[in-house]
């Protein structure tokens, strides 16, 4: 018996952020009947088609579900809903501003008939405000909500190498479901969540901002390096590979100096006698460590690092992830089905063996059409 084995959920979603979220309610055991547009469908199944054939977007974030082809605009559409949703516990969507409620789908039009649901719209910038209306995508919020300003090197900002704005929205509509779902169980009734991704991301911003709090100079854009606590980022060993190691407090100064650079002498160099100091002068300080580290491999930087434990890591790609030992010890991978076939994919974090979860097929568009309808006593396809 999975945690939400009894929790029906009916999502009107595309691209990244409510079928993130929806894709984590699945592993954990709920029903999620996907509705996607006839012929087309989530627009990220058109993302790429890197995964034999079908989108990494859509693959990464649909397993697990029903897909349920329907045209949400033709009227005959509506009964179709108005039975889906009275046997649900949880509608999310995520489509263009107002377009929810324009099908009737608002939680002030629903609540009344279904008070037991719970509603979650995901949008750029919420449901009102003077941004309602603004299109929101991935790199539009990152950029708005400041961590364009703080990410890349001094000469130029970069964005994250994944969805992090569509993955913080959906995390947050993810545990406010779960918050309203337990809520419900004391209540009775559903409640409306509101979740924004410039919202999410502001957030996680928390830190830079009370760095800069009430006018102070931001934190600078300082590549993989931290831009306040150094040495804290990559360096590079002699083999030409990169370790990136991370120092805290002075202790770990101190036994960085004496086992890794084997200069303990430099512990007590006033320039670089508090974190603040070695911040300033990290070019001469960086020079002393690539210094050290272009007579040793990779592996002996690592041995070193490792023997006067300091944090360190090196800087896989994807490959190398794919490779992970740690993520192969721990039994990580399973595999889910899908139209192309069987397909390699993580557990959920948390998730200690396939027991514990739902790895489900990743559905082909309209995959369950008839026999959702059919479920629903509908005779035939409405569409």
């Amino acid at each position: 018996m999975l945690p939400l084995q009894d929790i029906t959920v009916i999502t009107l979603e595309h691209a990244i952020a409510a079928p993130f979220c929806t894709r984590q309610l699945a592993d954990l055991g709920a029903r999620v009947i996907k509705i996607e547009r006839p012929g087309v469908g989530d627009f990220a199944r058109g993302y790429d088609e890197r995964v034999r054939g079908l989108s990494s977007h859509f693959v990464w974030v649909n397993r697990s579900k029903e897909s349920l082809a329907l045209d949400v605009k033709q009227p005959e559409s509506a009964d179709v809903i108005e039975r889906l949703l009275a046997k649900a516990d949880v509608l999310v969507q995520n489509l263009a501003p107002g377009a929810a409620a324009r099908l009737g789908l608002s939680f002030e039009a629903l609540h009344e008939r279904f008070p037991r649901l719970v509603v979650c719209d995901i949008s750029g910038y919420g449901n009102d405000g003077p941004y309602r209306d603004k299109k929101a995508y991935d790199l539009l919020i990152q950029s708005e909500s400041g961590f364009l300003s703080v990410t890349g090197s001094a000469d130029e900002p970069a964005k994250a190498g994944c969805s992090i704005a569509d993955i913080a929205a959906g995390m947050y509509a993810y545990t406010n479901i779960l918050a309203a779902l337990i809520e419900r169980g004391k209540t009775g009734r559903g409640r409306h969540i509101d979740v924004s991704m410039l919202e999410s991301m502001a957030e996680w911003m928390s830190y830079p901002m009370y760095y800069s709090f009430d006018g102070a100079r931001p934190p600078t854009r300082s590549g993989a390096s931290h831009a306040t606590i150094y040495p804290y980022g990559p360096f590079e060993a002699g083999d030409g590979k990169t370790v990136m190691l991370g120092l805290q407090n002075e202790r770990e100064w101190q036994v960085f100096c004496d086992k890794v650079l084997q200069q303990p002498e430099l512990a007590d160099d006033p320039r670089f006698s508090s974190n603040s100091r070695r911040s300033a002068a990290r070019g001469e300080l960086r020079a002393l460590i690539l210094g050290v580290f272009a007579a040793l491999s990779i592996d002996q930087v690592v041995a070193r690092l490792d023997e006067a434990r300091i944090a360190n890591a090196q800087m896989n790609d994807m490959a190398d992830v794919w490779a992970h030992p740690q993520l192969q010890a721990r039994g990580r991978w399973t595999t889910v089905d899908s139209p192309a076939g069987p397909l390699p994919a993580l557990l959920p974090p948390g998730i200690g063996d396939l027991a514990q979860t739902r790895m489900g097929a990743i559905p082909a568009l309209g995959e369950h059409t008839q026999a959702i309808l059919q479920e629903l006593g509908f005779p035939g396809d409405p569409r």
